[in-house]
């Protein structure tokens, strides 16, 4: 766990230091003055000046960051951000947000080249390896929660007085829950290489919408492709992400328009932590992939128009392209300070929220 807690936290801070890593790249290649690459936050651990950069380790190990002569302080030298064409600083302020991008893509393309697990149908046939029905969705509050079952969990067996059953597919497994309704039954689980045994009493009269158990099933397997195409699927498995992030994001506006619960349940930095603990234990690629979703969920967050990510900077930049002229500096301080206070106080409230659910 705690290992998994690291290596976590290791891949946030990689994610952080290439986004800012992407600024760096732009606006080096346009010829912006760089006055900093920091990772980490002040107060600065050490320094190095090189080529007109300093080059920082800093003390809260919290992200990473990078000053752009003028993007701030609004002079218009011919090596600062101000001074340079509207079409170079959009490229300057989106390029974090394409690093990310372009990360789901080259670690989708290893998953893709190692194995990556894909949910198949029962009847599906193909050359598939490590066939097996995995728990991919839980109920708060059913059998299978409170018999501690996890996300990624793979059913080996499902065992009822003297009778063990093999399960190989889902609608084999669906159908001996509903027939054990209201009885206590075993089931052989296998997580990160281990096999055991879970007691749990099936629901007789399960709530609308979830079974006796309280789980959502997939038959799942790892797919492989030639490292010539495994670039192609990644780009590819990048874009479905994407679509499926933003149609996910679409529904639940969607839904909160018209006043209904949306389902989305907002994470913060320990439930991450968490979800990342959890893929560990399912292999490489599941954890892989987990990071590569990672990635393009950030992206996604980062190109909205608002405060503080570079979506808003990139608004602010097209509405002073309209008006033709400079926001006032206040103004745009202003608003990028109300927004961060708001986004402390919710990832805050989240993070009390993620550590109670530990316990």
């Amino acid at each position: 766990m705690v290992l998994s807690i690291v290596i976590a936290f290791f891949c946030l801070i990689g994610l952080a230091i290439l986004h800012e890593y992407g600024h760096f790249i732009a606006a080096k290649k346009f010829g912006v003055g760089v006055e900093e690459f920091g990772i980490g936050y002040p107060p600065r651990i050490f320094g190095k000046k090189f080529r007109g950069t300093i080059y920082s380790i800093n003390l809260l190990p919290f992200g990473a960051f990078v000053k752009i002569k003028g993007e701030n302080n609004r002079t218009n030298d011919q090596d600062s951000f101000n001074g340079k064409p509207f079409w170079k600083k959009s490229l300057i302020i989106l390029a974090g947000v394409i690093s990310f991008w372009l990360a789901a893509i080259v670690i989708l393309s290893v998953v893709m080249w190692l194995g990556a697990p894909t949910i198949i149908e029962d009847n599906e046939k193909g050359i598939f390896t490590d066939l097996k029905v995995q728990i991919i969705g839980l109920a708060p509050g059913s059998p299978a929660k409170e018999a501690g079952l996890e996300v990624g969990d793979a059913i080996k067996e499902f065992k009822y007085r003297n009778v063990n059953i093999k399960i190989k597919d889902t609608a084999t497994l669906q159908e001996l829950i509903k027939e054990n309704q209201g009885r206590e039954i075993t089931l052989a689980i296998e997580r990160g290489g281990e096999v055991k045994d879970v007691f749990l009493i099936l629901r007789a009269n399960p709530p609308e919408g979830q079974g006796a158990m309280g789980v959502i099933l997939a038959r799942t397997a790892m797919k492989s492709y030639p490292w010539y195409l495994a670039p192609i699927e990644g780009i590819k498995a990048t874009g479905q992400f994407t679509i499926s992030v933003l149609e996910g994001w679409g529904i639940a506006l969607a839904r909160l328009a018209q006043r209904e619960p949306t389902g989305v349940q907002i994470m913060g930095p320990v439930g991450i932590f968490g979800l990342f603990a959890q893929t560990s234990r399912m292999g490489v690629s599941y954890f892989l992939q987990f990071i590569a979703i990672i990635s393009i969920y950030i992206a996604v967050f980062n190109i909205l128009p608002i405060p503080m990510v570079d979506g808003g900077k990139f608004l602010f930049l097209v509405i002073e392209k309209i008006r033709g002229k400079q926001m006032n500096q206040k103004t745009e301080n202003g608003i990028n300070a109300a927004f961060f206070t708001l986004l402390v106080m919710i990832m805050f409230f989240v993070t009390i929220k993620d550590i109670a659910q530990l316990f």
